[in-house]
């Protein structure tokens, strides 16, 4: 493994950009189908499209004192489709992009394992892969972040049901997660102390998100 990028000694992406700053929210985004584009295993950074609305609530949220946390899923790498080099690439691309609309990321956690994967990263069930709430709980440490008052929104059950397992205050399904039964995996997480809303896109999000609402 490079020592060039940011992996820990498991070999997940743990990119913590920011200081940390105690008892602050978090507003965890998936990134594929929430900050970028959908795009079936996303290597290449001509295919590396904003999704509408993304970076002004990212904008949003940092300046009410919001840490934003990417965390994202990269089962390619275990399938060898690509690398972290690749993945690497895109990060940058996606990052130029925001920069340019005046927004940024306060850290980025990327799991790159899969029941399914090639060594070393086939895992069954290993604790950062969505719906698990490793990269969550481990961006909570790192940056202080006060899981009881943050939300996450994703375009799958799996970012829901992660944001439920790490003590979260809700999520935000976005799209219809690909089927009907995405969205009643989704809405199952829901909880008395756990909220499950929904939003066409990102764009409309931030008009139900608690978060946001309460900044405007």
């Amino acid at each position: 493994m490079s020592q060039a990028w940011p992996l820990d000694a498991e070999g997940v992406w743990c990119e913590v950009a920011s200081a940390a700053d105690g008892g602050r929210p978090g507003l965890f985004l998936d990134r594929d189908g929430v900050i970028v584009d959908e795009v079936e295993y996303l290597c290449d950074v001509g295919e590396v499209r904003l999704c509408p609305g993304v970076a002004e609530m990212m904008c949003r949220a940092q300046s009410s004192g919001i840490a934003v946390v990417v965390v994202t899923n990269q089962s390619g790498i275990a399938r060898g489709l690509y690398g972290w080099p690749e993945f690497d690439a895109v990060q940058r691309e996606i990052r130029r992009q925001l920069e340019l609309a005046g927004a940024r990321w306060d850290a980025v956690m990327a799991s790159p394992f899969h029941p399914d994967g090639r060594a070393p990263w086939r895992h069954p069930d290993h604790p950062t892969r969505k719906p698990n709430p490793g990269m969550l709980t481990r961006a909570a440490e790192a940056m202080g972040i006060d899981l009881r008052a943050s939300w996450i929104l994703g375009d799958r059950a799996t970012d829901i049901l992660a944001g439920r397992r790490a003590g979260l205050a809700g999520g935000i399904l976005l799209g219809d997660g690909y089927d009907a039964g995405e969205v009643a995996r989704a809405q199952s997480s829901a909880a008395r102390d756990y909220l499950v809303l929904r939003a066409a896109t990102t764009a409309e999000a931030p008009a139900i998100l608690p978060l946001l609402a309460r900044s405007a």
